[in-house]
């Protein structure tokens, strides 16, 4: 029954969506079947998987490059607490920022191109990160340092064992939000910063006639990717190091 009442409420809310568009007016917004042809226009003409891999591209390396930097990061801060005091004011101007308003700086700098993404992707997903990591570090009971320092840990003994499997639970949590928000923003950039993907094809189809069949069926091809994204995320979440928190050994 749990697993019947979500594909219910879809048909619902698909059925809903097919007596609105047939009861239009003027016919603007169309109707399932129409979004379903334009998938398949798009799967006939190979722009499907095309647009989906570019936009995975950038997603891709611009968080795992935020994620090889800012974890790190964070996690120093979050280990010495005077080097947060000094970065925190810095942290705190720039947390506010939309990444979004990075998008003039990102074509300065980079043109108009996939370098231009990534970068925006990065700033997206930095902060997140770092600050996941920092409050991560945080959250550790000093008592459980204190209990590693006494059994004669080194420092890297203490990092290894005890800070990293105590804040891998929370830093899993920080990586599936900041996977969200990079998803979203690859989008946005797209559509002014690249000529392709699926943010791209938004665009493209709204100005190449009001093609709004093709609109509507790449914001289904977004949420399903961004569903199969956090869902596989959401599987980091079971992993034995991660459901376990402190090691035994």
């Amino acid at each position: 029954m749990a697993g019947i009442a979500p594909l219910a409420f879809v048909a619902l809310l698909i059925a809903l969506w097919q007596l609105g568009a047939s009861r239009q007016i003027t016919p603007i917004v169309p109707g399932p079947w129409a979004v379903v042809k334009g998938i398949i226009e798009l799967m006939r003409k190979g722009l499907l998987l095309k647009y989906a891999v570019a936009s995975l591209f950038r997603v891709t390396w611009g968080f795992l490059l935020a994620a090889a930097l800012a974890i790190p990061f964070g996690l120093f801060l979050g280990w010495r607490r005077r080097f947060a005091m000094a970065f925190n004011p810095i942290l705190q101007v720039l947390r506010p920022i939309s990444p979004l308003a990075w998008i003039p700086i990102a074509i300065l700098w980079f043109g108009v191109g996939d370098l231009s993404a990534i970068f925006l992707i990065f700033v997206a997903s930095f902060l997140p990160l770092a600050m996941s990591a920092m409050n991560a570090v945080r959250s550790i009971d000093t008592v459980h340092l204190n209990a590693g320092r006494n059994f004669g840990l080194s420092e890297a003994q203490v990092v290894y064992r005890v800070l990293y499997p105590a804040v891998m639970p929370q830093l899993i949590v920080g990586l599936r939000i900041t996977m969200g928000i990079a998803w979203l923003v690859v989008v946005a950039a797209e559509m002014i910063a690249v000529n392709s993907g699926l943010g791209f094809l938004i665009v493209d189809a709204r100005n190449a006639g009001n093609r709004y069949d093709l609109v509507i069926a790449a914001m289904v091809l977004i949420g399903v990717i961004g569903l199969l994204l956090d869902t596989a995320m959401r599987r980091l979440e079971t992993l034995p190091s991660v459901r376990w928190g402190y090691r035994s050994n």
